[in-house]
């Protein structure tokens, strides 16, 4: 019997395993990088080792260090979570040639599947020679052979962009699995993302546990996952579920596995990969068949036997993946405090953070998963859209709003065999829909007046009482500014065109055309920030903050992170418009950062390796002038006009 479990992982999966292993009555151990001390999955297991540094690299990809911390610690078995070592060969070999357990399928089954040429391989599918493609094989997909969460994966449309699109697949895979193999293959338009969860003990018996649909997705990693899979003819079923076992009894599988699949519009299967780990969407299964995923794979290593068949599938679950990222600005990812998270009763929250913790900068920004169960899949989208809209999440931008409008929206709400369903281009048919500003015009109002019964003395300043009071806020991430007039009078607040029913320092009641609404304000200290309701507003000086203040062309950092390579630009070289200019690494994605108009690089100060923060200075781009960017392009036309025709000119 495994007694005590260390958790080779972080954030909310490594919350999640250890709530199972509390329920089951194991010890658990954490192990934690520097940024990590004091997070969320250290603080909650019973005992916690550090692994000095703050990169995955330096830490959580370190097999020798997890291993030496799970002897020291006095575990008896390691859990791998997902992501980071969960499918690596070696690290599961280290741990069994330790003496210890390893919750997780025979090193290999992940040496066979793990690497996706090689799953590709024992499923019969030759990958694309590389040195072979031509525009008619277009557009392919470059995908790292380790890992998965859509990191280096790239999409190729134009023979031209193959090798940058390789380097920067391989650098980005090496970086977040420690493994830079890539390979490239067919990129199926509209597609749906299927899959279906396995379970297997090592007594001969495998648990095909239904399917999931995982189309929606941003930058090839999932954001809105489901099970079943809607609309999937009976036959596709049982297709999808015999490969998904041929799979697993053809590597001897134990323990917990999915087998992911791309189907096309007419309903043809086409196998992608199997990951030989937990998945981050295992809840909705879990939902739908009544069944602790944890634990299972805790029993199989245990050596016991799956009870008979699977247990029957009831009702319909939805999970949405709540990341602390701007979708309307190429999905920046956000750090910084998160003062509040909280969801109403009703459904299930998987979080790596409470309140009061930091987001950091070396790692995804996952926050949490928000998941609901129905009968029917109609309710069970209704229940998470409600939850997530009345949620409280006071701290960095979120995508709150763009998966409520997502799981509200008529492609993904009221798909049907007749009408089709959501597939994985969603986002890029839809994102500057969902991701429109749809500002609450009396949020601001309601803002104003909590702080003028003495909330907070934020932002705004004051005139006399007779006369009106002004205030002025942004909302974000949109950056809309508002300005709103109040008054004091003898009777209390008012405004015009509004009735204040009430007004107190967290929550103010407006009457607008006879209708009564309630907003909830919030503004936590030291954040600078106040959270009216779903929105987000900063409050606004009379006068503008010198140092914000940029010299033009300025190529400032989006986010916090590390500049990872440059192009073979220097100071003093002409560039255009949206040419790369160097790539961030932050929070496990790469970002290219690009000029922000034609001009000349007057400045670079990102080098390789360099960390920076918010709004640090990069580079300078002298932005040239329009007449001298008329003449090029003069110069440019005549040089492109017929030679006769050029020399008699």
């Amino acid at each position: 019997m495994i007694s005590s479990i260390l958790i080779a992982n972080r954030g909310e999966i490594a919350c999640r395993i250890a709530r199972t292993c509390r329920d089951l009555g194991i010890h658990t151990v954490a192990v934690h990088s520097d940024p990590d001390a004091d997070a969320l999955h250290t603080r909650t297991a019973d005992t916690a080792v550090r692994l000095p540094g703050a990169t995955p690299a330096d830490t959580y990809l370190r097999a020798d260090l997890v291993v030496k911390a799970a002897l020291a610690a006095g575990a008896d078995a390691v859990h791998p979570g997902y992501g980071f070592l969960s499918e690596n060969a070696a690290f599961a070999r280290a741990v069994i040639d330790a003496g210890l357990v390893w919750i997780g399928p025979p090193p290999a089954a992940i040496e066979a599947m793990a690497s996706k040429t090689r799953a590709k391989e024992l499923m019969g599918i030759a990958p694309l020679d590389v040195d072979g493609l031509t525009a008619d094989d277009l557009p392919v997909l470059v995908k790292a052979a380790a890992g998965g969460g859509g990191r280096g994966m790239r999409v190729v449309r134009e023979l031209d962009q193959l090798k940058g699109e390789l380097v920067a697949a391989r650098a980005e895979a090496a970086s977040a699995f420690g493994d830079g193999e890539v390979f490239v293959e067919p990129y199926i338009e509209g597609g749906r993302h299927v899959e279906v969860q396995i379970m297997a003990d090592a007594h001969g018996t495998v648990w095909a546990l239904g399917t999931r649909d995982c189309s929606l997705q941003r930058r090839h990693q999932k954001v809105i996952e489901e099970a079943p899979a809607p609309g999937l003819t009976p036959e596709l079923i049982d297709t999808l579920h015999t490969q998904a076992v041929r799979a697993a009894r053809a590597t001897d599988y134990r323990g917990a596995g999915t087998v992911e699949f791309l189907v096309t519009s007419d309903g043809r299967a086409h196998f992608l990969e199997m990951n030989t780990r937990l998945q981050v969407e295992h809840p909705v299964t879990e939902a739908v068949f009544g069944l602790d995923l944890v634990a299972l794979q805790i029993r199989i290593a245990e050596g016991h036997r799956l009870d008979g068949a699977s247990p029957p599938a009831r009702g319909h679950a939805v999970e949405a993946r709540l990341y602390a990222e701007d979708p309307a600005r190429s999905w920046t990812p956000q750090t910084g405090t998160l003062h509040r998270i909280a969801v109403p009763d009703g459904v299930r929250l998987d979080s790596g953070y409470a309140d009061g913790d930091t987001i950091p900068v070396h790692y995804d920004p996952m926050l949490a998963k928000v998941v609901a169960h129905a009968p029917t899949r109609a309710e069970a989208i209704r229940r998470l859209a409600a939850a997530l809209e009345r949620a409280t999440l006071h701290g960095p931008v979120t995508n709150r709003d763009l998966l409520v409008r997502s799981l509200r929206h008529p492609e993904f709400a009221a798909g049907s065999p007749d009408t089709g369903f959501a597939d994985t281009g969603f986002f890029d048919r839809h994102l500057h829909q969902l991701t429109a500003p749809v500002p609450d015009p009396h949020a601001p109002l309601a803002a104003a007046l909590a702080d003028a019964c003495g909330r907070s003395s934020l932002g705004g300043w004051r005139n006399l009482h007779s006369q009106p009071q002004i205030k002025r806020y942004r909302s974000e991430p949109d950056g809309t500014e508002h300005e709103v007039r109040y008054r004091h009078t003898r009777d209390g607040l008012t405004a015009e065109g509004v009735r204040v029913v009430s007004a107190a320092p967290d929550r103010v009641v407006l009457e607008v055309d006879g209708i009564q609404r309630p907003f909830t304000v919030a503004a936590p200290a030291g954040s600078g920030r106040v959270h009216v309701n779903a929105t987000t507003l900063t409050p606004l000086s009379r006068f503008p903050d010198p140092a914000s203040q940029q010299a033009p062309g300025s190529l400032l950092a989006p986010m916090p992170g590390t500049v990872v390579r440059t192009t073979d630009i220097a100071v003093g070289d002409r560039v255009t418009a949206g040419q790369p200019i160097l790539w961030l690494e932050a929070m496990k994605m790469e970002h290219k950062i690009t000029a922000p108009a034609s001009g000349t690089l007057t400045a670079l100060h990102a080098t390789p390796g360099l960390q920076v923060e918010v709004g640090t200075l990069l580079a300078v781009v002298e932005e040239e002038a329009q007449d001298q960017a008329a003449l090029d392009q003069a110069a440019q036309d005549h040089a492109a006009q017929d030679p006769q025709e050029a020399a008699s000119a």
